[in-house]
């Protein structure tokens, strides 16, 4: 792709790990569970650090937990939760972790009720994309209405590490909220793609 596009300011021009997420994943709609249960995991993980660092270890968490398959992750022992957190390439908290378990086994919860984790989470939205009209990254709010309904709607199922700045982050990253800048030559492709839906 010419880099003469332009992108979010987000983005910076020389960091290959945060341009190809921008480019390929970001803001993009996500309908699969184990997809929204990988970034669910990953934004939890990522609070009070930088998105930047969960992307480097993204791989490592994959590895490690079992692929975000949640049945897995449902079941761990403390064996299990003790070898992760000897595990350098992943974020070594163990209130992390251990919410990573539990998320899972509600998340599994979840699903079943609604016949996916995607029919729960996208019924907020009455399964529409909500696209914003942002000129620059400063006017992108950390939280809204919408994500502190849903927060709210987690913590009561008893989810951990879901506050609505992680929620807000969270609907971002899959695609329930377009959050693109105007200018950014992804805001209209992601646009186009959801008339065509």
């Amino acid at each position: 792709m010419s880099e003469n596009v332009i992108r979010c300011g987000w983005v910076p021009p020389d960091d290959d790990i945060y341009r190809d997420y921008h480019d390929l994943e970001w803001g993009v709609p996500v309908h699969d569970d184990r997809t929204l249960f990988e970034f669910l995991i990953l934004e939890g993980a990522q609070a009070g650090l930088s998105w930047r660092t969960i992307l480097v270890k993204r791989d490592n968490y994959r590895k490690a937990f079992d692929n975000f398959d949640a049945g897995k992750i449902a079941s761990y022992d403390a064996a299990k939760i003790e070898s992760l957190m000897n595990n350098p390439g992943i974020i070594r908290n163990k209130l992390k972790i251990n919410s990573a378990v539990r998320n899972a086994a509600l998340f599994i919860e979840t699903a079943a009720k609604y016949q996916s984790f995607a029919n729960f989470i996208w019924k907020y939205t009455e399964g529409k994309q909500i696209t914003n009209c942002w000129k620059t990254i400063k006017e992108l709010p950390v939280k809204t209405e919408l994500s502190d309904r849903i927060s709210n709607d987690l913590k009561k199922l008893g989810f951990k590490f879901v506050g609505s700045t992680i929620i807000y982050s969270y609907l971002q990253a899959v695609g329930i909220i377009n959050d693109h800048t105007i200018d950014c030559f992804r805001y209209e492709e992601i646009k186009k793609s959801q008339r065509k839906n």
